[in-house]
């Protein structure tokens, strides 16, 4: 919405500037909550035993009013502009689709190898993680708008009022998030030659 309005950001720094968000609210809030900001992450850790079920919900119900809410105050603060940061394709919905998956999976592998893994720092994680997510925006956002994020794109969707494409990015991160974490789990268990 910036860039819209004044012109200066453009692709790069658009992207840089989710890569540094996920980045900053990692080392604000990993030791609060582990800095569940996506449901995509949350369902896939649930599933692959590293959150509690129980949890679930309360952390998917957290993700999705806050990025309601930043809807909100980003329309009130900002105005009508370029749909609030809806998160829509720009090729056909099956390229935006498989783009999603694919890199929604790459996130959680990332997220798994140094997220999970005592050995790795917050601060190499929250890093690692951040980057992940500037690398997926500056090559995907041109194909898919490199959500990679269910809430993420919900928020924006639902107060703008532009749901036509919000079912790719409610159902590809999901489902490539479990992909990528079984993915991992699969390579990590593997036995080395």
């Amino acid at each position: 919405m910036v860039d819209a309005e004044e012109g200066r950001l453009g692709h790069v720094g658009i992207s840089l500037a989710f890569g540094l968000v996920v980045m900053a609210m990692i080392y604000a809030f990993a030791h609060v909550s582990g800095a569940h900001i996506n449901p995509a992450v949350t369902l896939a850790l649930a599933t692959r035993r590293r959150l509690a079920w129980a949890a679930v919900p309360g952390y998917w119900g957290a993700q999705v009013t806050g990025a309601i809410a930043a809807a909100i105050v980003l329309r009130a603060s900002l105005g009508d502009v370029a749909s609030l940061g809806a998160t829509m394709p720009s090729g056909s919905d099956a390229q935006s689709f498989v783009w999603e998956l694919l890199m929604t999976g790459t996130l959680l592998a990332v997220i798994l190898a140094v997220a999970t893994d005592t050995r790795v720092s917050i601060g190499a994680a929250a890093v690692a993680i951040g980057g992940t997510i500037a690398l997926a925006s500056l090559v995907g956002g041109p194909i898919s708008g490199a959500s990679l994020n269910p809430a993420r794109s919900i928020g924006p969707a639902l107060v703008s009022g532009e749901l036509g494409s919000l079912w790719i990015y409610l159902t590809a991160p999901l489902l490539g998030g479990l992909a990528g974490a079984v993915a991992f789990d699969a390579l990590r268990t593997s036995p080395r030659s």
